[in-house]
């Protein structure tokens, strides 16, 4: 396996239903990380790009939430429809997807 350029983890954490801080899954973060596992896929991109599902990553409460490394960009609200756009702009094309940018405050 070669070393990839960027590295994806999706949040993927669940709590009880009600929980304070809600959750990632329950905001239909698997849908997130199919969607990315299927970019990976129809891109043939595996030499550049790792996917990891992970469990907490922090603002549960603007999940689900995504972080890419080198960079340490969270973002946050993503959705299945809009993983095309990170993979292209992001992934590929080295360029933040700035609208889906977790406020600083996240990181709080």
């Amino acid at each position: 396996m070669s070393k990839p350029q960027r590295h994806v983890f999706v949040c993927t954490q669940n709590r009880p239903p009600n929980h304070p801080r809600g959750s990632c899954a329950a905001k239909n973060s698997s849908a997130v990380l199919q969607a990315f596992w299927g970019e990976l896929q129809k891109r043939n991109a595996y030499e550049t790009v790792a996917i990891t599902y992970s469990g907490c990553l922090g603002p549960c409460d603007g999940g689900p939430n995504v972080l890419v490394y080198p960079e340490g960009v969270l973002y946050s609200g993503v959705s299945p429809a809009d993983v095309p756009e990170i993979f292209t702009s992001h992934l590929e094309g080295g360029v933040v997807v700035e609208r889906l940018v977790a406020p600083e405050a996240a990181w709080s």
